[in-house]
């Protein structure tokens, strides 16, 4: 059973940009943060449709309640092996299908989940990667900030004021569709990343927007920036989103 989701829950996607795009593609763009679990329904539920051919392409953009997920490349150094040690500060812990190893997800951090069929945006994997790293760092442009990709790493990473990671990637392909995506950190509590070794890797520095400029940023002004570079980039025409549910905040 899928989450239910409300208008409310809706940022406004906005009319298809007339002959811009080959694609039309759902946009579900969630305002407030939700649970890992009701979002991985959500996902799911759109995969699986997708798969079937029952309904358009997808991209889910939001933020989630604070929580660890564990990749398929995890090891137990890269988080301690001990889930109450990480849930002590109130973050849920959660095994996860895609690749990568273990990362933190909480409000003020921009998740992008495309749902998508991989041949008619990539030839392959590596290539569809390479897409997700340039729409982070052409919206980093956008506020003056320049990321960078390291090869064999996915991510985008900053050098300025210091070497630090600002997004992670993280995906799955199943049955030629995406899952999973992009993780940006915007405006959040950088503090949770000190109880893991990110993405598996020793000596890992994070950052976000907010500490590399010096100030605030706005995740729902992120949130479009990043649905825009999507569009650019992919070629394709948002649609409002098909789904009548309603999101829970706590599940």
């Amino acid at each position: 059973m899928i989450p239910r989701m409300t208008t409310s829950d809706l940022g406004q996607c906005g009319p298809a940009r007339e002959g811009f795009g080959k694609r039309g593609v759902e946009l579900l763009l969630l305002q407030a943060p939700i649970s890992y679990a009701a979002a991985w329904d959500l996902q799911t539920h759109l995969h699986r449709e997708r798969v079937a051919g029952a309904r358009h392409d997808a991209v889910l953009i939001l933020e989630h309640l604070p929580v660890y997920t564990l990749g398929r490349r995890t090891t137990p150094s890269d988080w301690g092996g001990d889930p109450a040690l990480l849930q002590a500060e109130g973050a849920q812990v959660q095994h996860v299908n895609r690749g990568g190893s273990v990362t933190y997800h909480g409000p003020g951090q921009v998740i992008v989940y495309p749902i998508l069929r991989l041949t008619d945006y990539a030839r392959g994997v590596k290539q569809y990667v390479q897409q997700l790293e340039d729409i982070i760092i052409h919206c980093l442009l956008a506020y003056g900030i320049e990321g960078q990709r390291r090869d064999k790493t996915p991510g985008v990473w900053v050098t300025a004021p210091h070497e630090a990671k600002i997004a992670s990637i993280g995906i799955r392909v199943e049955h030629g569709v995406t899952m999973h995506g992009i993780a940006l950190n915007v405006h959040l509590d950088l503090s949770p990343f000190s109880r893991i070794t990110p993405c598996g890797l020793t000596n890992c520095r994070v950052t976000s927007m907010t500490e590399v400029l010096g100030q605030p940023i706005s995740v729902a002004t992120v949130k479009r920036e990043l649905a825009d570079r999507l569009s650019s980039l992919l070629g394709i025409d948002w649609l409002p989103p098909s789904l009548n549910t309603e999101i829970s905040q706590t599940q």
